[in-house]
């Protein structure tokens, strides 16, 4: 069973110009920010800005999904039932944290999740991405 939305991935052709319109327009607060991306909070709940070549060709098969946070154990469960469903999977994972990446029945990009921002950022701690700039001194607990 999910324990609740995790974070929300959109795939964007600049994050600069991103950055500044979630942070200035809708009012989240800028975390961290590297070269290829960027995180923010949305009250409770987190966003990664992705910087993806498919964005800018505004193609459908860009990196934006959305999250749902699991414990190990309910993501456990969760890949057994995805895959007696025949369900699609569209991605390996490569991030910090067990995950998921599936297609809903009418091709939404998801992920069943295992992890949070603060294990996100503590994993950047020993091995940071290019240009990692932290924003939030809160960030690494």
């Amino acid at each position: 069973m999910t324990l609740g939305l995790n974070h929300i991935t959109f795939a964007v052709r600049e994050i600069s110009r991103s950055v500044v319109f979630y942070e200035h327009v809708i009012g989240c607060s800028k975390v961290a920010v590297w070269d290829e991306g960027a995180y923010l909070r949305a009250g409770e709940a987190w966003l990664c800005l992705s910087r993806d070549v498919a964005a800018a060709a505004d193609s459908r098969g860009d990196y934006t999904h959305t999250a749902f946070t699991f414990d190990a154990a309910g993501l456990a469960g969760f890949r057994e039932r995805l895959r007696a469903a025949g369900g699609i999977e569209w991605k390996q994972n490569s991030s910090e944290g067990d995950s998921v990446y599936f297609l809903d029945p009418d091709g939404h990009r998801l992920e069943a999740h295992v992890g949070d921002l603060a294990t996100r950022l503590a994993s950047q701690h020993a091995a940071p991405y290019a240009g990692l700039e932290i924003h939030e001194p809160r960030a690494w607990q």
